[in-house]
C-alpha cells in the first residue's frame, strides 16, 4: 500500500505527508532524553551540548548521540559561535508542535491556584506569552476591543493597532513578514487559547525589555515584576497578584 494516497472525503489532497516520516519524527521525540533537551529549547533560547547533557541527566556522549539524531531529524539546528557550538529549536513550527502533544496529553488533577507550577503560571511558548499570564493577557485585550476573536481566529481591529503602537510595535511591518501576524495557540496547561503569531511574540520581547516580566533562570518559565503588576494593572485592567 503506498504511503500517500488521496481520499476526497475527507479532504486528503495526494502525497500531504508519508506515515512513514510521521512515525520517524513522533520516534525522536519518544526518547525521555531527548524529549528534555528539546523541552529545553522552548523558549527559543540556543544552548551548548554540554548544558543540554546535563538537563537530560544523560552522559555528554549519550547527549552527542541524542543531537546528532535530533539535527537529522530536523528538529534542531546547530549554530557555531567560534569554538562553540549552540543548538536550538529548528523553527518556530517544532515550538507550536511540542506545544500541540502537549494540549493532547490526557489532563492531570487541577492544581490549586496557590500550588501552580511555575511554567503553568507564566512561561514562554518558544517566543509568546503562555500559561495562565498569556491566557489572561489575551482575555484582557479581547475584553478591551484590542482584539478580537471569530471563527477560530484572532483579528486586530484599529484600536488594537493603536494599543500595540505604544508599546512601539509597528504592526504594518510586522505584517510585511513571513510570519502570520496573529495566530491562535492551545495552550496545553490552561487548555485554552492564547495569542501567538509575529505580533504576540514582538509584544513578549517588549514586556521582557520593558521589565514587566523575567525569565526564570534555565528554564521557561517567567515571572511578573513589580513594574509588570501595575503596567499589566493599568493598560489592561489585569491584577496579577
Amino acid at each position: 500500500m503506498a504511503d500517500e494516497r488521496s481520499d476526497s472525503r475527507l479532504g486528503y489532497a495526494p502525497r500531504m505527508f508519508s506515515r512513514h516520516r510521521l512515525a520517524e519524527v513522533a520516534a525522536l521525540l519518544g526518547d525521555p532524553a531527548r524529549a528534555g533537551m528539546v523541552t529545553s529549547l522552548w523558549d527559543g533560547r540556543a544552548r551548548p551540548a554540554g548544558e543540554l547533557a546535563r538537563l537530560a541527566g544523560v552522559t555528554p556522549a549519550t547527549a552527542s548521540a541524542h543531537l546528532t539524531k535530533l539535527l537529522a531529524g530536523g528538529v534542531l539546528r546547530v549554530e557555531t559561535r567560534g569554538r562553540h557550538r549552540f543548538y536550538r529549536l529548528a523553527d518556530e513550527r517544532v515550538a507550536q508542535a511540542l506545544e500541540a502533544l502537549g494540549a493532547i496529553l490526557p489532563p492531570g488533577r487541577a492544581p490549586d491556584a496557590g500550588s501552580l507550577p511555575p511554567l503553568h503560571v507564566a512561561r514562554l511558548c518558544y517566543d509568546h506569552l503562555a500559561g495562565r499570564l498569556g491566557v489572561s493577557v489575551s482575555d484582557a485585550l479581547l475584553a478591551r476591543g484590542l482584539l478580537v476573536h471569530e471563527d477560530g481566529a484572532y483579528a486586530l481591529p484599529t484600536k488594537g493597532r493603536r494599543f500595540f503602537a505604544r508599546f512601539g510595535l509597528t504592526v504594518d511591518e510586522l505584517e510585511q513578514g513571513r510570519r502570520p501576524l496573529l495566530r491562535s495557540c492551545l495552550d496545553w496547561t490552561e487548555r485554552r487559547e492564547h495569542v501567538g503569531g509575529a505580533l504576540g511574540a514582538a509584544f513578549a520581547t517588549q514586556l521582557l525589555e520593558r521589565d514587566w516580566v523575567r525569565r526564570e533562570r534555565g528554564s521557561r518559565a517567567l515571572f511578573v515584576t513589580t513594574a509588570g503588576r501595575k503596567g499589566f494593572a493599568d493598560s489592561l485592567g489585569l491584577r496579577w497578584d
